[in-house]
């Protein structure tokens, strides 16, 4: 009986399925989509800052100030977002 244990071989077979074989390239559409997204945001918050400013010179310190903030929050976001598709990434390879 003990013989007949080690002479059995087992296989293995790996199934890929097309999700996993096409998610890296979702990923870096997501990243590259993420980054472009932020960089629209940022280009509106400083336009919006800079006509503010333009209308009211006196508040320009307040102005400048919120939109450092709202800059910083929109670059977070994108930076979590690529984050995301970085790990999405990882996992599928």
């Amino acid at each position: 009986m003990a013989q007949g244990d080690v002479n059995k071989t087992t296989t293995q077979t790996t199934v890929t399925t097309p999700v996993s074989k096409y998610t890296g390239i979702g990923a870096g559409i997501g990243m590259g989509l993420a980054i472009i997204g932020a960089g629209v945001g940022i280009g509106l918050v400083g336009f919006a800052a800079l006509s503010g400013i333009a209308r009211q010179p006196e508040q320009a310190g307040t102005i400048r100030g919120a939109m450092i903030l709202l800059a910083a929050l929109v670059e977070g976001a994108a930076l979590i977002a690529v984050v995301f598709c970085l790990v999405l990434a990882l996992i599928a390879s």
